[in-house]
């Protein structure tokens, strides 16, 4: 027996010996982990870097700098921001000479602290304009006025122009609609004006109190007639109800149609038709004797007209025409998308009979022109005569500009249609800038930034039309008439017209908007920094829009659902289109100021990353050009990431945390099962994942584009000319592509590739109509059958199968695999074979689970961001799908495990995660220095509680000291120094030995290299955040307040925040 013991001791002391080699293997010894433990200086975070209103000098942004990169802030963007009265004023105008001095200074602060600069593109966050941009270069939309006159005669008539800074397009003559029929109108409520609703006059409206949430409105005419259209003009106010519309049948009233009426949001970023009607086009349903209710109205119901038309129009053709856009920040997959339309042509207008009269017009818009007497000339018995309607059409500014901008520096909008005007105010604005620098400034000035986009929608530029033809091989010009509600061809024509004129307005979005942006910066020398998508009125796709940038990306709020769409919009596109970088507006936030530190942070940032973001930039720091005033320059919005913020030197630890997991976030390619394709309709903010992935796999969206021009198949998996791989491409649910696409669709799975989804049924677009429906039906009868499974090549096509049902089929394990804990995770995998993942813990608890990676026969190893440090992980197992590693985590913790070496022997009784003893819980009476406050705390407490006020009303740093013995320090193994608990961030040092940072949970230091037999002296700074100063500083009269927000939203009777070392503090050792 003591021989099989001494034998045993042998093993194990082995084994630990093996696994330290390992660990030195994979952990000091190569350039991953050198890079993981110091990153590059390539690798840090930017930031916002916001000018406020005015309020800056060129001492500020030179302090601002050099403290930026003093804590590991490696890119400052500059944004010129106006707030109006939130915060005042500041002496520096906008293209001052003072401006210019100050614009100076930051780009020579850059250079000498090693910060690149970069600079928003215009004033504002959003987007692209100034006073430099005129009317013909702004953003303009397709507008018409109109007049009726009589066929058979001669016409001179001076037609109206549709508004200010109208240019024309076209002059067009249709047949005139048909009279509407006559309807009395009533109601169950005392309407006042009630009439109003029928006189064909918007001007007149019927406007309910906020109050009332139900109208239900009775519409009977003389004599029947069949409907077709339900057409809600509003007043001007906003409002949102569901309606309904019901028909009486003599049995009773049936429902004909419901749909919703939202016009909650007039903003003119999200459409350059803010007051436009709602459209419904209605099954041809015959009666006299309709009701229409509006219920669950929020707002006020106000209306100005209720027309129910014999005449089919387009159905929503504001909405279709983007000249109304969603009313709120995130539309959804389908917020774009409506049901199939009619092919019924009875109702419609012919291409022929929308006559081109533009050369009839003079240039002061008088018209001189032979009006036919018929529409129809040469049809036998047709005796009628016609009376036309003259649309004088052409392009009005839609009026937005940028902002948020002091209004020296606000103007309109560039045309986002145009590479020639983009060219034009990029040189109004960033080639000014540039030209203005001297050469070392110049090194500093590295980028040109684009922030989301909210500044609305535009559907023409001056080459519309000939980009059109090129685009789509057929003139738009017969189409026109569509944009004001008349069917051409038929309703599902008119559509298909609509649809090819959003996804041109995509396109060239893309590519004369941002792709010229990036043109102009790259002639200087600047890389492009962009979000790719927008919040208010984006009418572009999100992956097409990201692809022409040379960085990408998203953005997340600490608090509440803003993020959840943007940042795998940004991961997705920077994939797809080759980018290594995902960046990512981090941490913004609305209210609570100053409330915010990196532990409250961290569980969100971690959630970033495992949506792809490894290129974090924070929000925000606001330049403090006057250091006597404390916290400073502030705004309702962002976490205070400025030097002006008590926490900022110490958040240090934070940034470096931050650093490593970009660090090692940026190796390799993600590794990903899926691609969700998005289809090909415009708008388009995110993709779908219907069916839903399970749990353990990855995706990216997709896009047509990328399809088509850099997707192949190699060994059955979707491969992108980067090296990332796809085992399943997934169709949204909707049956309409376009027939390139579909071919090489067939390409992709004749090849291998594996394709998920319903059958296409016809194209969407007008382009090649009716034949390019035919090629779809032809091309979606060979991929698809009955069958759920269909075989075509090498490849398959599945649908209405779960996606877990078809990764069984391919034998594909999930990537990771665990049970019900909340965790998140994300999986890179590098040229030289190594498996890297992240793993968060969501949970504000800790946890303990076995995870399974999708990784043979590889050791695994843990690396920790907190502190920098990596060890092996001696307790693992190969199973048939992977490698199971128990995991312990605490709260809001994240770790990565890297596998990068064959796995050898494991060690034996020894466990990953150790359980901690307590070898002592300090006890004794701490000295406490609050500045010039001192006190001694037998008991540690959060300093709201102490008696003296001083304390409660403390902002800034504590020093902790208290000197205890310690009778033994265990020989093997780390020893730590817990505090249990803090309020917000604390610095330890024991016997004068520095112990880091401690900032998070697990809130502990290892003080193995610091820590002695007898006795020790214990010092922990700790600092607070500015609230409870702030609230102290109310309490004052006015006249003795010492702090300054430009922003101040506290009051002497807001709640103070908990703060200090709140313990209890313990030694702790590991029990081997």
């Amino acid at each position: 027996m003591p021989c099989m013991k001494r034998k045993q001791h042998f093993a194990v002391l082995l084994s630990m010996l093996f696994f330290a080699n390992r660990l030195m293997a994979q952990g000091p010894g190569t350039a991953l982990y050198r890079g993981f433990q110091q990153p590059p200086d390539s690798v840090k975070p930017s930031v916002y870097w916001y000018w406020l209103s005015g309020n800056v000098s060129p001492g500020g942004v030179t302090r601002d700098v050099a403290a930026m990169s003093q804590v590991g802030i490696g890119r400052a963007f500059i944004g010129n921001i106006g707030l109006g009265a939130e915060v005042p004023a500041g002496p520096v105008q906008f293209f001052s000479p003072e401006w210019w001095t100050v614009t100076r200074a930051a780009m020579q602060a850059g250079a000498d602290h090693h910060v690149a600069i970069g600079l928003f593109n215009g004033p504002g966050w959003s987007q692209s304009g100034g006073p430099w941009i005129k009317p013909g270069q702004s953003m303009r939309y397709l507008a018409a006025s109109t007049t009726t006159v009589q066929g058979g005669q001669y016409i001179t008539q001076k037609l109206p122009a549709p508004g200010k800074d109208f240019q024309d397009v076209a002059v067009l003559a249709i047949p005139a609609a048909p009279a509407a029929p006559v309807w009395n109108i009533t109601s169950e409520l005392t309407v006042t004006g009630i009439r109003n609703l029928t006189d064909d006059n918007i001007t007149t409206t019927v406007q309910l109190p906020d109050s009332i949430h139900r109208m239900e409105l009775r519409l009977q005419s003389a004599a029947p007639c069949t409907v077709r259209t339900l057409v809600l003009q509003g007043g001007q106010h906003a409002f949102y109800a569901k309606g309904r519309l019901e028909v009486n049948t003599g049995a009773g009233y049936k429902e004909v149609t419901s749909f919703e009426y939202d016009r909650s949001n007039p903003a003119d970023n999200v459409g350059f038709m803010p007051w436009a009607p709602v459209v419904i086009a209605l099954p041809p349903t015959p009666g006299k004797d309709f009701r229409l209710l509006l219920e669950e109205a929020r707002g006020g119901i106000s209306l100005a007209d209720v027309q129910l038309d014999t005449l089919a129009r387009v159905a929503r053709y504001p909405e279709k025409q983007l000249g109304k856009m969603f009313p709120a920040p995130q539309p959804l997959w389908d917020t774009y998308l409506w049901p199939n339309d009619s092919p019924d042509t009875a109702q419609a207008l012919s291409t022929r009979q929308v006559l081109d009269i533009t050369r009839f017009m003079q240039p002061d818009g008088t018209l001189r022109w032979q009006a036919p007497r018929s529409a129809e000339p040469g049809v036998k018995g047709n005796t009628a005569t016609t009376r036309w309607t003259i649309l004088r059409m052409g392009m009005l500014p839609t009026g937005v500009h940028n902002a948020p901008a002091t209004p020296d520096a606000t103007g309109l909008e560039v045309d986002k249609l145009s590479a020639m005007a983009m060219a034009a105010h990029f040189s109004a604005f960033v080639k000014r800038v540039y030209d203005s620098l001297a050469p070392a400034q110049r090194s500093a000035f590295k980028y040109v930034v684009a922030d989301s986009y909210e500044t609305g929608s535009q559907n023409w530029t001056d080459d519309m039309r000939t980009a059109f033809r090129k685009t789509y091989g057929y003139d738009p010009l017969p189409w026109l008439p569509v944009l004001t509600g008349r069917v051409v061809g038929s309703p599902d024509q008119s559509s298909r017209f609509l649809w090819d004129l959003r996804r041109l307005v995509a396109d060239r979005i893309a590519y004369q908007y941002v792709g010229a942006l990036r043109r102009e910066s790259h002639r200087l020398g600047l890389g492009l920094w962009l979000e790719n998508y927008g919040h208010w009125g984006f009418p572009a796709e999100f992956l097409q829009y990201g692809g022409q940038s040379d960085e990408v990306g998203g953005e997340f709020w600490s608090e509440g659902a803003l993020g959840s769409v943007e940042l795998r919009d940004a991961s997705s596109a920077a994939h797809i289109y080759g980018k290594t970088k995902v960046s990512a507006e981090s941490f913004t936030a609305a209210l609570a100021t100053y409330y915010r530190y990196p532990a409250m942070l961290k569980k969100r940032g971690d959630w970033s990353f495992t949506e792809g973001v490894n290129n974090t930039l924070l929000h925000v720091f606001i330049s403090q050009p006057d250091d006597s005033l404390r916290p400073g320059i502030n705004a309702w919005f962002g976490t205070e990431f400025n030097r002006g913020n008590t926490w900022f030197k110490e958040g240090k630890a934070f940034i470096d945390y931050v650093r490593r997991c970009n660090y090692l976030l940026q190796q390799g390619l993600p590794v990903k099962d899926v691609a969700y394709f998005i289809g090909e309709d415009a708008p388009k903010m995110s993709g779908i994942r219907q069916p839903e992935l399970p749990q353990g796999y990855d995706f990216d969206y997709i896009n047509a584009e990328v399809l088509l021009t850099r997707a192949q198949v190699k060994d059955g998996t979707l491969v992108l000319p980067d090296g990332l791989r796809y085992r399943v491409l997934v169709l949204p649910p909707q049956t309409t592509m376009r027939p390139a696409l579909l071919r090489k669709l067939d390409t992709l799975v004749r090849a291998g590739a594996v394709v998920v989804g319903p059958a296409p049924q016809q194209s969407p677009s007008l382009q090649d109509y009716p034949r390019a429906d035919a090629m779809v039906q032809q091309l979606a009868t060979k991929l698809w059958s009955r069958e759920t499974i269909h075989h075509a090549g090498k490849g398959m096509v599945i649908h209405d199968m779960p996606l877990r049902d078809v990764f069984a089929l391919l034998q594909l394990q999930p990537d990771l695999e665990w049970q019900q804990q909340p965790v998140l995770f994300t999986h890179r995998r590098t040229a030289d074979g190594s498996d890297i993942y992240f793993i968060s813990n969501q949970a504000d608890s800790m946890i303990a689970f076995r995870p399974v990676f999708r990784v043979k026969a590889l050791q695994p190893t843990y690396w920790d961001a907190v502190t920098g440090s990596a060890r092996a992980l001696p307790e693992y197992a190969q199973t048939p799908t992977g490698t199971a590693v128990p995991l312990t985590l605490a709260p809001a913790q994240s770790v990565f495990i890297v596998f990068n070496k064959r796995a050898g022997l494991q060690a034996i009784n020894r466990r990953n995660f150790p359980e901690q003893r307590v070898l002592q819980t300090i006890q004794g009476t701490w000295q406490l220095q609050l500045d010039s406050l001192h006190l001694q705390l037998d008991t540690l407490q959060d300093w709201t509680t102490l008696a003296d006020k001083r304390a409660r009303y403390f902002s800034g740093s504590g020093v902790y000291e208290i000197s205890v013995p310690v009778d033994s320090v265990p020989a093997h193994g780390p020893v730590l120094l817990d505090l249990g608990k803090v309020s917000a961030i604390a610095h330890v040092q024991v016997n004068g030995t520095d112990a880091g940072t401690v900032w998070t949970a697990p809130w502990q230091a290892d003080v193995s290299h610091a820590l002695k037999r007898g006795r020790n002296t214990i010092r922990i700074t700790v600092v607070n955040t500015w609230v409870n100063a702030l609230v102290g500083d109310q309490q004052l009269p006015k006249a003795q307040r010492k702090l300054h927000l430009s922003y101040d939203p506290f009051h002497a009777d807001t709640p103070l925040q908990p703060a200090g070392l709140l313990g209890p503090v313990t030694l702790r050792a590991e029990v081997q």
